[in-house]
C-alpha cells in the first residue's frame, strides 16, 4: 500500500514539528508571564539556549545510583515524545490513527510518572523522597480526572481513538455541548496539576516546602536535566494539543487534506496555542501557590467537575 505523500508529510510534521517546537511554546508562556509583570523577559528562544548550555556540560551522576537513575533522562525524553506523537497536531488522518488511543495515552504518562518517582527515590536523598511523594500524590488525584474527561468525549465521538474523537467531533453540527464544557473545565484544572504549574507547582523555586517537580530532577545536571527539561516541555505541549483536539477539532485539517489545508491547519494551531499559552501566563500571574494541603482539594473539585461533565453526557436529551 502506497502512502499518500501529503498524508506522509502530514504524519512527519505531526511528529517532528511538535518535539521541536515545544521549547518555543514554553518561551512563550514565560515571556507573556514577564510582559503581565511589566518586565523585558528573556525572549522566546530562551528555553533553547538554556538547552545548548546544559547539553554543552559535562554529565554528572550521583555516587551509588542505579541504571534507572541514569536510563531515567532518556526514558522522560522518549515517553513524552511518544506521547506528543499520538496526539493529532495538523491533520485528523495520520499515519499512527490506530495508536493514537486516549487510553494508551494515559498509560504512557503514567508510566513516565511512574519511573520518574522510582528514579528520584532511588538515591535516598530528602528531596528525591519528598518530591516523589507529592508527585504521587498530584497523579493519584490527576488521573481519574483524566480518565473522566476522555471517557466524557470519547462518548460525544463514539470512539477512543484521538484522530477518530477530532473527525467525529469536527462532523457534528456545531453547537455548545454541556458536558464538554465541565469537561474542559475539568481539564483545564487536571493541565496546571500535571505539567507542574502555578497554582499546584511554582517551576521557578527550589523552595523545598513548596516544590514538587523540581525535587524529582534535584540531583541531575548537564545532559540529563536538559532532557528531563526538554520532557516536560514535550508534555506541556502534549496536554495543549490534546485540548485542542477535544475542544477545537475544527483546526485540523480533513483527511486526505492537501497542502493549502495543511498550512491552514498548522497557522490555526500555532494561533491557538499562543492564544492558549497567554491564557496560562495569565491564570499562573493572577494567581498564588496552593498550600500542599490545599491541592487534593483543587484536583478533588477537577474530579467533581469531570464527573458532572459524564453524568451530564449520560442524561438523554442533554447533550447535542
Amino acid at each position: 500500500m502506497i502512502v499518500p505523500l501529503a498524508r506522509l508529510a502530514a504524519t512527519l510534521a505531526n511528529t517532528a514539528l511538535p518535539v521541536a517546537a515545544a521549547p518555543l511554546w514554553l518561551g512563550w508562556i514565560g515571556q507573556c508571564r514577564a510582559w503581565l509583570l511589566n518586565r523585558r523577559g528573556p525572549g522566546v528562544l530562551q528555553p533553547y539556549r538554556d538547552l545548548r548550555k546544559l547539553f554543552a556540560k559535562s554529565r554528572l551522576v550521583p555516587e551509588g545510583a542505579s541504571v534507572l537513575f541514569r536510563i531515567n533522562p532518556a526514558l522522560q525524553w522518549s515517553l513524552a515524545a511518544l506521547a506528543l506523537g499520538l496526539i493529532p497536531s495538523f491533520t485528523t488522518d495520520p499515519l499512527l490513527d490506530r495508536a493514537g488511543d486516549a487510553i494508551v495515552l494515559v498509560g504512557i504518562l503514567a508510566a513516565a510518572r511512574f519511573v520518574s518517582v522510582l528514579a528520584a527515590a532511588d538515591l535516598g536523598t530528602p528531596f528525591g523522597g519528598l518530591g516523589a511523594r507529592r508527585a504521587l500524590l498530584v497523579g493519584f488525584l490527576a488521573e481519574p480526572a483524566l480518565l473522566l474527561v476522555l471517557m466524557t468525549a470519547s462518548l460525544a465521538a463514539g470512539t477512543t481513538s484521538l484522530a477518530g474523537m477530532a473527525r467525529a467531533l469536527t462532523a457534528r453540527p456545531p453547537a455548545l455541548d454541556p458536558s464538554l464544557v465541565f469537561a474542559a473545565a475539568a481539564f483545564a484544572m487536571v493541565l496546571v496539576a500535571e505539567n507542574a504549574r502555578l497554582p499546584i507547582d511554582n517551576p521557578a523555586t527550589h523552595l523545598e516546602l513548596t516544590m514538587i517537580h523540581e525535587a524529582l530532577v534535584l540531583e541531575y545536571a548537564g545532559p540529563d536535566l536538559a532532557l528531563l527539561e526538554w520532557a516536560g516541555a514535550l508534555k506541556l505541549l502534549a496536554f495543549g494539543l490534546l485540548g485542542l483536539v477535544l475542544f477545537a477539532p475544527w483546526v485540523l485539517a480533513a483527511p486526505a487534506a492537501g497542502p493549502p489545508a495543511l498550512l491552514r491547519s498548522l497557522l490555526l494551531t500555532g494561533g491557538l496555542l499562543a492564544a492558549l499559552g497567554a491564557l496560562l501566563a495569565l491564570a499562573e500571574t493572577a494567581s498564588a501557590k496552593l498550600r500542599l494541603f490545599r491541592v487534593p482539594a483543587f484536583l478533588t473539585t477537577a474530579f467533581l467537575v469531570a464527573t458532572i461533565g459524564l453524568l451530564v453526557r449520560l442524561v438523554p436529551g442533554v447533550g447535542p
